[in-house]
């Protein structure tokens, strides 16, 4: 992605924390000539000393039977973006997006069906950890658990990730805490959420 030079983000660990918060990805590829794109949970995970992204779609899926063909992928993760009005600074201006977002290349690499359990275990504790009853994935009756063979599972070998991080950086001190304190005035989670990152960033 075109990323200007003020927003560029090259903190590995950001990144990382950045995925494992916002796991819910979309996975992109070209699928039957086409550009396709399924909305899935993806498990950044460590292996071999690499990072390696981890997820899995339905077999009726069509990019499940794209992956043998074409195994160069995209995954896209977004944070939190809010509109921000010109009218907020000192100057005028043309009004923008503040927003988070983390592009990962990579090559799928198809699971067996055991490996394919393990990751649905992984990903089920991920997110069963704030249930008040959590379920795991072992104490699921056999009969439930041949729905899992209706999923491809995969692993990506990640090639490059690139990192945007656009929270006003090129704006001076005061039009930049005057965005923050706008923006905590819309009452909107997304524009506070950017308002808080801003005040982490500088």
């Amino acid at each position: 992605m075109y990323i200007p030079k003020f927003y560029k983000n090259e903190n590995q660990e950001d990144i990382q924390n950045f995925i494992h918060q916002n796991g819910f990805g979309i996975l992109v590829n070209q699928t039957n000539g086409k550009l396709w794109a399924t909305h899935i949970p993806l498990l950044l995970e460590e292996k071999d000393g690499k990072q390696i992204l981890v997820g899995h779609v339905s077999k009726l899926n069509p990019q499940a039977e794209s992956f043998q063909d074409n195994d160069e992928v995209l995954a896209i993760f977004s944070g939190a973006h809010s509109y921000i009005s010109s009218s907020w600074y000192d100057h005028e201006n043309v009004p923008t997006w503040n927003y988070l977002a983390v592009h990962v290349y990579g090559k799928v690499a198809i699971y067996h069906h055991e490996q394919a359990v393990n990751s649905l275990k992984k990903l089920v504790d991920k997110y069963e950890t704030k249930s008040k009853n959590p379920i795991r994935i072992e104490d699921l009756s056999s009969k439930t658990m041949r729905e899992a063979r209706g999923i491809i599972a995969f692993e990506i070998e990640i090639t490059a990730i690139e990192a945007q991080k656009k929270l006003s950086q090129n704006r001076d001190d005061k039009n930049y805490k005057n965005i923050i304190s706008e923006l905590e005035k819309t009452n909107d989670t997304q524009a506070i959420a950017i308002a808080n990152e801003m005040k982490k960033n500088r």
